[in-house]
């Protein structure tokens, strides 16, 4: 596990202001955490640089996309060793379909949300992509009626 990095209160509110509108201006953003604008620039950059702020990603609304049928699709492999682990991850991370994909543990080796135009599309995804593998033991799928996103992601608050 990489280790933390401090931050302080201000740091924590650029990141608290950036992860709900990441397309605010720096002037903006120095103006609401009480700092100057160059202190601000060398604070994200300094976010950037630290690997705290990863990137800037745009939302997309699956629907609108010819995407309105969205899935978990929980996928155990067999054998789950390392040798099949890498091109099955890249195989999964390459379809159109893919919105995520995640390494778990438990029964199930894989949980990924995809994102389809139909459940006649989601059927031949699961058919010919995933159970006509032959490290795919077994495939779940769960539909996804409704998703929320939550608040920014912060570090917890420290203890007494």
């Amino acid at each position: 596990m990489p280790d933390s990095v401090a931050l302080d209160p201000v740091d924590l509110e650029i990141l608290r202001l950036l992860q709900n509108d990441a397309r605010t201006t720096y002037r903006d953003l120095a103006a609401a955490v009480g700092v100057a604008p160059s202190t601000c620039l060398d604070r994200v950059s300094r976010l950037r640089r630290s690997g705290v702020i990863l990137g800037h990603a745009l939302r997309i609304d699956p629907a609108k996309v010819g995407r309105p049928l969205e899935a978990l699709l929980s996928v155990q492999v067999r054998p789950h060793r390392r040798e099949l682990i890498g091109p099955f991850v890249d195989r999964v991370r390459a379809l159109p379909e893919s919105r995520a994909l995640f390494h778990l543990t438990g029964p199930d080796d894989y949980l990924v949300h995809v994102a389809v135009a139909g459940t006649a599309d989601l059927q031949r995804l699961v058919l010919d992509e995933f159970t006509s593998r032959r490290e795919v033991a077994r495939v779940e799928t769960r539909l996804i009626f409704q998703q929320w996103t939550c608040g920014p992601l912060l570090p917890p608050a420290p203890t007494a």
